[in-house]
Parts: C-alpha cells; structure tokens; sequence
C-alpha cells in the first residue's frame, strides 16, 4: 500500500519530531540533533513554509536514529534518506559555540524528553548558505532567498556586512570566488573582507 506522502511543512516536520521523540521516549534513550538548511528556516522562520528533507547532525545512537527515522519515512510516506547528515561537510569548526546553536524544542514533550532539537542560529545558517550557495546567477534560487532573508532579519546592508558574518564562521578563503560574487551582487558593491 502506498502512502501519499506529507508536506515537509512545520506541522509536519514537529509531527516527525514528537514520533522521533515518542521513539527515543519507548527506548529509554534521549536523542539530540542539531537541525541546519531549510528544514531549520522552516522551524524557526515564518517565510520558509516548506523544505525537501532535514539536514541534520546527531553523532550518539545514530544505529537508533537511523531506524526510527527509516520508521517514520514510511509512516509519513518520505523517502528513507529524509533525515541526513549531508550537512557536515558545511559545517563550521564553531558550530559547538554557544552562539552557533539554540535548543529548539524537546519531543514529545517538554515534560517527556526523548529527542532534544537544536537548530542553528540565524547567523550561522547565513554564513553556512552563502558557503553553500549555488551559483549560476543571482537567480530565483532556494539559497538566493534565503540569503536575502536571512540578511533582512540580521540588517545585512551591504557586502562587507554579509563577508563580516560569514568570516564570523568560516576563513574568508573559503568562500570560492563565484560565490563571493554572488554575495558582492546580492548586498551590493565589492567589499574588502
């Protein structure tokens, strides 16, 4: 039988977390993952309504993890690789800062514990979408929008202010040049990092 699958909204996705935590909860085991992308803007942000899958990391049970989220996928009809770690090659040698990251919310509940979700801090999922930028033009992109949001609600007014953030988290030389004129493009003018 064939499961219509279910938005990645906010609903949806809190509906996947209180069963991930329901999980952890019947296991006797206290789950945490740190939540980046689209899935943290949807969680956190009013414009982002929907995302692809959770770019997530979570280092402890992740045997545990992995099956409970394989349980979910079919629940909730997604596909098996909806909850990911394809994130950690972005992320920062800070992402342990105080700053970098914010509990979230527990599921199922906050008087229940079984999952502890932390999601990144506007700053650093900015600095981790520019990182991460596709290019190809300063286009209608995912990225694109959520870099010109994310600079809105950080006061981003121009490049230097966007490459200051960014530098906050990652070696201005990481940043390949494509992207560097992407962000010069989106905040106006050349900018001396």
């Amino acid at each position: 039988m064939t499961v219509t699958p279910k938005p990645f909204d906010r609903t949806t996705l809190e509906e996947a977390f209180e069963r991930l935590g329901e999980k952890a909860v019947e296991a006797e085991k206290i789950i945490e993952i740190s939540v980046y992308g689209g899935s943290a803007l949807v969680l956190t942000t009013g414009y982002r309504i929907s995302t692809q899958d959770v770019d997530a990391v979570f280092e402890k049970d992740r045997t545990f993890v992995n099956r409970a989220a394989g349980e979910i996928a079919a629940e909730f009809g997604w596909p098996a690789d909806w909850l990911n770690d394809g994130v950690k090659g972005f992320l920062s040698r800070y992402d342990g800062d105080p700053d970098a990251k914010t509990l979230f919310r527990t599921y199922p509940s906050e008087a229940q514990s079984g999952l502890r979700v932390f999601v990144a801090s506007a700053a650093y999922l900015f600095a981790m979408k520019c990182l991460a930028m596709r290019t190809g033009g300063v286009g209608q992109n995912e990225d694109v929008q959520d870099i010109k949001q994310l600079g809105g609600i950080l006061g981003v007014l121009s490049a230097t202010d966007a490459f200051a953030i960014v530098s906050r988290y990652y070696p201005s030389g990481r940043l390949p040049p494509k992207t560097q004129f992407g962000i010069e493009e989106m905040f106006g003018g050349a900018s001396k990092k």
